[in-house]
């Protein structure tokens, strides 16, 4: 089996990821020598080292994958910038369905080492500093708090139905997905000073009266 360029590539990495996974669950992460990995996906170690730096980096490979085509996807999207973040998202879903006896594989294992956990962790993070990044860039009147929170609202959204599909707990698709992640608020400009709004009343005007007022006058603005 030999490493190449482009599809063929991932395809070959994410074959020794598969057979990296498929030993872990049989004889603990532990128990399993780089050695071992390599015979199983018929390489040899030097090929290994070349494609990964140790057993803990071939769990996550896919994602580098994952990562590096919603880089260029965000990059070349003109299109409105919540919208192209849950694009981006959706895509990521739908590639690890395509994946998923890798995925479910992945969560068996991670879920018995700590020291994965704590990979896994960053990862996740490394997902959302990207749309955070993007949304930074392409919205630079909405202020950082809204996109972090949406940023961390949309991945551990997909997360949450990856996690449960992985477990056969559900059997969500990318529809479902779009469904929630359309129903996470995004983030609004900030208002300039130059906006605020006064309003007066009487001292003895009833709080209903003067929230039902004020609503009805924003509203008009």
């Amino acid at each position: 089996m030999r490493a190449r360029g482009g599809d063929d590539n991932t395809r070959f990495r994410l074959a020794v990821v598969d057979q990296a996974l498929r030993l872990f669950a049989e004889k603990g992460y532990e128990a399993t020598t780089v050695d071992e990995i390599a015979e199983a996906a018929g390489i040899s170690r030097r090929t290994f080292f070349r494609q990964f730096r140790s057993k803990e980096d071939v769990i996550f490979a896919d994602h580098e994958s994952q990562l590096a085509q919603a880089a260029e996807f965000l990059a070349g999207e003109p299109g409105d910038p919540w919208e192209t973040v849950c694009e981006a998202v959706v895509q990521v879903f739908e590639r690890f369905t395509q994946w998923r006896e890798i995925a479910a594989r992945r969560y068996q294992v991670v879920r018995r080492v700590p020291a994965l956990r704590e990979r896994e962790i960053v990862t996740v993070f490394r997902y959302e500093r990207l749309f955070t990044d993007y949304l930074r860039d392409r919205l630079p009147e909405v202020p950082d708090l809204a996109r972090v929170q949406y940023t961390a609202a949309v991945t551990a959204t997909h997360n949450y139905l990856l996690r449960r599909m992985v477990r056969g707990e559900s059997d969500a698709g990318a529809a479902d997905l779009r469904v929630e992640l359309a129903a996470i608020p995004r983030g609004t400009p900030r208002r300039p000073v130059d906006e605020l709004v006064i309003a007066v009343f009487p001292r003895d005007t009833p709080p209903r009266q003067v929230a039902d007022l004020v609503a009805r006058k924003l509203g008009s603005l």
